[in-house]
């Protein structure tokens, strides 16, 4: 089974932004239930197919397929829930880990968020000075969802 160790954090300041060049993500879900989400994405000219379970801590299952970019683009304009989450992903190397910052657009612009996955749910690891508050049990950051309640709508940003 695939898994996930995953934590994330706000980002503050823009120390970061630049450290590497970003890709363009696109993804759309086809499922946001509870235990378990399915998404449809494109990160620059690659599309993937994902299912995760539910988050139990930093931890959850992951399955993660490669598919044809038609066959995104057709899945994300017909199939997925609306809005399509927009973002620009930097992947910034720290301290022996990948940093993936995402930088929401559309209903969910200014929104900053930075990722880290672990090898264990109990690493330790040191953390870039532009890295914030951790956000990670935190459900209203969960991609899936920013869809049905993006973050133009929070009122306590």
């Amino acid at each position: 089974m695939g898994k996930e160790i995953e934590r994330k954090f706000l980002v503050v300041g823009d120390a970061w932004r630049d450290l590497v060049p970003g890709i363009r993500y696109r993804q759309g879900y086809l499922s946001t239930v509870k235990e378990r989400t399915v998404r449809v994405r494109i990160a620059g000219e690659r599309a993937f197919l994902t299912v995760k379970g539910l988050s139990v801590g930093a931890v959850r299952a992951e399955f993660e397929y490669a598919i044809p970019l038609a066959d995104a683009d057709e899945m994300l304009d017909a199939l997925c829930e609306r809005p399509i989450v927009e973002k620009t992903r930097y992947r910034i190397p720290f301290a022996g880990l990948i940093w993936e910052v995402d930088e929401f657009g559309g209903a969910n612009a200014g929104l900053i968020v930075a990722e880290v996955e672990l090898a264990e749910e109990a690493q330790t690891f040191a953390r870039p000075n532009w890295i914030g508050r951790e956000v990670t049990g935190e459900p209203g950051y969960f991609n899936a969802n920013l869809v049905a309640r993006p973050y133009s709508t929070w009122k306590n940003r």
